[in-house]
């Protein structure tokens, strides 16, 4: 929108700021993040008024809801601010002109996933007011909600918005073979489609489930979407491309500004949800977050960079899954509780400390999946 409104508000000096990535990256994480100072504390004074405070109760976990006990009434939903601030950032700061056609798809995807996970929180409120286990909406309802956006967002990209590489329509790259890549447009782009469909519906749960601890999921997604603003603006431009081995897909740099607004949304929601936490993000925030995660990775044809990018995620979802299986199976569980960050909790780790070495291997992570680019 800037952009636009730039040559009515500027001289032309000014207004050639406007076009680069960069600029417009920097302008974007500056104001989400002041959004989501300035609108924190009222959001969560409503949310407070509202009575929304969390419930530890219905864990099935009697360990879990002592170690917890200090957050019951501590207001949830936190991610309306968040995301809100994310939104109207990046609305702000992207184009929507010319090449630059991923931007609306992302804001629809970011806003659609936000929905679901506000649909999910507030029925996990009306249920504790009458006294019910907070259950929200069914997994089947999540799901096929998610999916339902994912799809017609996927259906965007592969159509309206024509998402193409050097290859000339939607490829899987291999970080490690580059000269290999496998073709997802065949059968009217059904493989392209159920690809970004995991992608998208998966990383949005992974940080869903990694969202249990005071500033976890925010300080994570934060390293993982400066990795990301790097890894799109790379393959926007056709020089950086080529000399990191990397496909070219025009207009992918415009994600660059998404990801700086993700940035500065996750650092402004970090003020209020450091340890102890003020507010929690609640699924409104957790799916919105990771859905702009894995919007970004399928842009830029680097879903399986993002295994390393946002491996925390990863191995947060990865433990729920084990566990269930193996108590299915087997009757025994593999981790004292899952998700992992429980598990090292239920060892006897400070809470501080968790959330501390996650972030450590979080940025740690995103800094080694900037290596896959020089890699063949």
């Amino acid at each position: 929108m800037m952009h636009w409104l730039a040559p009515y508000l500027s001289s032309d000096d000014v207004c050639r700021l406007f076009g680069y990535i960069s600029f417009r990256a920097g302008a974007a994480a500056v104001t989400a993040f002041l959004l989501a100072i300035a609108l924190g504390p009222r959001v969560i004074r409503w949310l407070v008024r509202q009575g929304m405070g969390e419930r530890i109760d219905g864990t099935g976990s009697q360990r879990l809801e002592e170690l917890h006990k200090d957050k019951v009434g501590t207001p949830t939903m936190g991610g309306l601010f968040v995301i809100g601030s994310i939104l109207l950032s990046a609305a702000l700061w992207l184009r929507f002109d010319g090449p630059n056609r991923f931007s609306w798809p992302a804001l629809v995807l970011v806003a659609g996933f936000a929905l679901v996970g506000f649909w999910d929180d507030w029925t996990k409120l009306r249920q504790g007011r009458s006294g019910e286990k907070k259950r929200g909406i069914s997994k089947r309802q999540k799901q096929g909600a998610l999916s339902v956006i994912a799809v017609f967002v996927a259906w965007w990209l592969l159509g309206p918005a024509a998402l193409q590489g050097e290859l000339g329509g939607p490829h899987l790259y291999v970080p490690f073979a580059k000269e290999f890549a496998l073709d997802l447009s065949a059968f009217w782009g059904v493989p392209f489609l159920v690809l970004a469909v995991l992608v998208l519906t998966g990383s949005a749960n992974a940080v869903n489930l990694t969202d249990g601890l005071d500033g976890l999921a925010a300080g994570c997604i934060a390293t993982a979407a400066i990795a990301y603003a790097a890894i799109t603006y790379a393959v926007g431009r056709v020089d950086w491309s080529q000399y990191l081995l990397v496909p070219h897909v025009a207009g992918a740099g415009e994600m660059a500004v998404l990801m700086a607004a993700l940035l500065g949304g996750a650092l402004g929601f970090l003020w209020f949800n450091a340890a102890p936490a003020m507010v929690f993000m609640g699924d409104v925030g957790s799916l919105g977050l990771g859905g702009a995660l894995a919007f970004a990775a399928v842009v830029s044809r680097t879903e399986l960079v993002l295994f390393v990018v946002g491996g925390v995620f990863v191995a947060e979802a990865l433990s729920v899954i084990l566990q269930v299986a193996s108590f299915r199976l087997r009757g025994k569980r593999v981790f004292r509780c899952a998700p992992l960050h429980h598990h090292f909790q239920f060892g006897g780790m400070p809470e501080t400390r968790v959330v501390a070495r996650t972030w450590i291997v979080s940025a740690l992570l995103a800094m080694g999946s900037l290596v896959l680019f020089k890699v063949r």
